[in-house]
């Protein structure tokens, strides 16, 4: 099956399909919801993760691959299908032949696809495993994957990311999947690359941490403990957390990010969640001022702000940081879905 093919499958499907209006463009000054809607949060996921499949027929870190893992959590439209059924037919057509863009989207599509079968079915489906099969094909020698260095901290920044990611793909693997042959090669390689290779900076410490809670080995519990408390030292006084805070980021215009900014939804979201994977009670003060955050600066278009730490022309890191508020809250046990 060419490539061709499969746009035209999803323009089929698409035809047919619910429209998702344009959300009004990502800014600072948007206002702050009345009150928390799992409902606006939904509506807003499906018009940038639905959006963004159909718009670039691809996957990205940034938005439709977190859109898989946070919208079935959530009340009300089936548009996740849309693309998972894209990103399905992706791989059919990588089992006959068809190259894949790059080893990232390889490793980004088996996530999406491992996360989304955790959280639906708690099956793994034969197109997952295939996705997963072709990410340990692609490992290099080494360990990590040759991940895409555009200079987009902290996703598509460098290899140490995606070394994460993988790990956490095979990790969240129903089935037993990471105890599969292949796997545990693979598996063994990744061992072996975070040893050897520090973590650039704290969001990548986070990222293994998260990443520890599925694969032993990663981590000893020192390791793990440190990275709990540095996280939570990241804190900010109104309880959320500030994605520049996590690293030491450069703008695209070569000005600084500033790790005293304003807390946001990436940094909320995503620390909050990893530390609640990590064992964090939900009744420990960081969880629960963290939780009071989300819930209460959820925007009106039904996203959280987060300031791209590239430039101000598209914030696209927000629809990543919208999936972890949603998927914090949720595991914190507040109520998200129906």
């Amino acid at each position: 099956m060419r490539l061709t093919s499969i746009y035209l499958a999803l323009a089929a499907f698409s035809a047919i399909a619910a429209d998702y209006p344009t959300p009004e463009p990502t800014r600072s000054d948007e206002p702050i919801a009345k009150a928390f809607s799992a409902g606006k949060a939904a509506e807003y996921l499906d018009s940038v993760g639905v959006g963004w499949t159909r718009d670039h027929k691809c996957i990205t870190c940034h938005t439709n691959m977190q859109y898989l893992a946070a919208r079935p959590l959530l009340p009300g439209d089936d548009g996740w299908k849309e693309v998972r059924m894209f990103l399905e037919k992706t791989v059919e057509a990588w089992s006959k032949g068809e190259k894949p863009k790059c080893d990232a989207y390889v490793v980004a599509t088996a996530f999406a696809l491992s996360f989304n079968d955790s959280q639906k079915t708690g099956k793994l489906s034969p197109n997952t495993r295939l996705a997963l099969d072709r990410m340990f094909d692609i490992q290099l020698k080494t360990g990590e994957w040759n991940w895409l260095k555009c200079n987009w901290p902290p996703l598509e920044h460098d290899d140490y990311y995606g070394a994460t990611l993988a790990a956490l793909a095979a990790g969240i693997a129903p089935d037993d999947y990471a105890k599969s042959e292949t796997a545990r090669i693979g598996i063994e390689k990744l061992r072996s690359y975070f040893k050897q290779t520090p973590a650039p900076d704290l969001h990548h410490t986070a990222m293994l941490l998260w990443a520890s809670t599925r694969i032993e080995g990663l981590m000893i519990p020192a390791e793990r403990n440190k990275t709990i408390a540095a996280l939570k030292l990241k804190q900010q006084k109104d309880g959320g957390w500030a994605l520049p805070s996590l690293g030491t980021y450069n703008r695209r215009d070569g000005t600084p990010n500033d790790p005293n900014a304003a807390s946001d939804g990436y940094g909320t979201g995503f620390v909050s969640y990893v530390l609640l994977q990590a064992g964090v009670p939900k009744t420990d003060p960081a969880i629960v001022n963290g939780v009071k955050w989300l819930k209460s600066n959820q925007r009106e278009s039904g996203r959280w702000y987060t300031r791209s730490l590239n430039n101000d022309k598209a914030h696209y890191i927000a629809d990543a940081g919208t999936a972890f508020c949603i998927l914090a809250l949720n595991a914190s046990g507040e109520k998200v879905g129906k």
